[in-house]
């Protein structure tokens, strides 16, 4: 394989999702290896002492308890600034201030805002007093402090960007890595940041609060009678481009050179949005009053706005034009931030017709996914036809893995319902003529032999990339998000054993795979 695609490593709030961030520039804290091999600043007394304190054993296995692990991860860390900030060689803390040098157009001003996050214990600005809810009134709070409460904010600050610069010096390390086995890394760069982030409180002038972006209702993703009916509502606040050209859009130029830092390609998440993007004039937080409502109900309790496409819908030919310029342009700015041919446009859900030959036009490769991609009567496009200009894949993070959808198609094959039987039925032989393997006899289970059909398949679309999740690499039906879902069981699955375990345990599945990749040329 020469490609590993991630999720986002932007900071997380307190629903750890990695599209949900904190900060469009900070990275999480919980991906830096705290381990005293891994970090200079670490002894190896203090790990042994923090980490039996946690009892850290009970914390790998089973789902991620993002608590706990957080919790063990930031006194390992706080452990480490302590030591540097004590006996910190001269080389070090002159590393340590160039990085804070470097990043200055960012990392005082995160840092300060996570320092207020720790004062309050919670991250959502709502509950802070005022003076603390804007980087101006923060310093004027500050000045009224005594010169000890001062140094005590001043070193969570410094700790703070301490934790970054360790954890950029980590994961170039790990993008040498990937380039010393000539493994490209593909980063993923989320649509938007919380509205409790640390971007919104530096410059909430460069965002429009008082909507929140989402995704109009589809059918693939009706998780919930909320999402069904008047579609998911993620929580973001929405752009204000017209402010951001201002200083010609230095907040996206610096958020993708950070990218182009620490990925070969950079996977831009809902790309749809950037040509226009649906929302709601209300906050997740009160979608169950507004489900029962019909549209003029809602209207009446917002004023009169609901939930649309914005700048504009594409009701219009005008509005279509308007959009795709819209697009066109943000698009061309990303490529002018990003080395060629290294973006990847995440066009996934309600597509406008403009969206792909913008796309196309731009050299900027979209994604194919077999089950979507579908000709008149049903039966998927061959993958022969695909766009060379694209990637392939079965399955996002927001969908299941192919094991569980075909698990579900097989046990409806088995149902009293003639309809359900006969549409499932039809599901497998499509997803096996898609294969080329019309040959293998249905309605059966998911086997090895349907499991390495279905990669052969991917791997032999005209795709210039294929990117199967490692579910669907191992075949395994674990999924990692379900679009509209609230719980613990969004972000937090975790591999059944740890990566150097992985040829052992998953040796018949991985070397299929093998086999199909080196059978398609790839």
């Amino acid at each position: 394989m020469h490609a590993v695609q991630i999720l986002p490593i932007n900071e997380t709030g307190a629903d750890h999702s990695p599209y949900n961030i904190l900060s469009s520039m900070a990275i999480e804290p919980c991906t830096v290896a705290t381990y005293p091999h891994s970090m200079v600043d670490l002894s190896a007394a203090d790990f042994k002492r923090i980490t039996a304190a946690h009892d850290a054993g009970t914390l790998t296995g089973g789902r991620v308890a993002y608590a706990p692990v957080k919790a063990l991860k930031f006194d390992l860390l706080r452990a480490a600034f302590r030591k540097f900030s004590l006996r910190a060689s001269a080389a070090r803390g002159a590393d340590f201030d160039t990085f804070r040098e470097e990043q200055r157009s960012w990392i005082e001003s995160y840092a300060t805002f996570r320092a207020l996050v720790e004062t309050h214990g919670t991250e959502v600005t709502d509950g802070w007093p005022e003076a603390h809810r804007s980087p101006i009134g923060t310093q004027d709070w500050l000045a009224t402090l005594s010169d000890a409460e001062r140094e005590t904010f001043g070193a969570e600050v410094t700790f703070r960007i301490y934790i970054q610069w360790i954890a950029y010096d980590q994961w170039n390390r790990v993008r040498q890595a990937c380039a010393d086995c000539d493994v490209a890394l593909i980063g993923d760069i989320p649509v938007g940041v919380s509205i409790y982030s640390a971007d919104v409180w530096q410059e909430p002038e460069i965002f429009d609060i008082a909507r929140s972006c989402g995704a109009p209702p589809e059918r693939v993703f009706a998780a919930d009678p909320f999402t069904a009916k008047w579609g998911q509502n993620w929580g973001f606040p929405l752009y204000n481009w017209f402010a951001m050209s201002r200083d010609n859009f230095a907040w996206w130029r610096r958020r993708l050179r950070m990218m182009r830092q620490m990925f070969d390609l950079t996977r831009v998440d809902h790309a749809l949005g950037f040509f226009r993007i649906y929302s709601f004039p209300w906050r997740p937080e009160l979608n169950a009053e507004f489900l029962p409502l019909s549209e003029e109900e809602a209207a009446a309790k917002t004023g009169g706005a609901l939930p649309g496409f914005v700048p504009q819908d594409d009701s219009t030919q005008e509005n279509q034009d308007k959009n795709r310029r819209h697009g066109e342009t943000l698009f061309k700015l990303f490529l002018d931030e990003s080395d060629p041919h290294c973006l990847i446009a995440e066009d996934l859900g309600e597509v406008a017709p403009y969206v792909r030959p913008v796309l196309e036009h731009l050299e900027i490769p979209g994604f194919k996914i077999p089950q979507w991609e579908r000709e008149l009567d049903g039966s998927y496009k061959s993958g022969a036809s695909y766009s060379r200009l694209s990637l392939a894949t079965y399955a996002t993070h927001d969908h299941p893995p192919v094991k569980a959808f075909w698990d579900e198609w097989f046990t409806a094959t088995q149902s009293d319902s003639p309809e359900a039987a006969a549409h499932a039925l039809f599901e497998m032989k499509q997803l096996l003529a898609f294969a080329d393997r019309t040959d293998i006899d249905l309605p059966r289970p998911f086997d090895a032999e349907v499991h390495l059909a279905t990669m052969q398949g991917l791997l032999a679309s005209n795709a210039w990339l294929v990117i199967p999740m490692i579910t669907d690499i191992l075949g395994i039906d674990d999924r990692f998000n379900v679009p509209g879902a609230t719980g613990d069981q969004n972000w937090s699955a975790r591999l059944e054993v740890s990566v150097n375990q992985l040829d052992e345990t998953f040796a018949p599945p991985l070397a299929g795979f093998q086999k199909a990749l080196f059978a398609s040329g790839r």
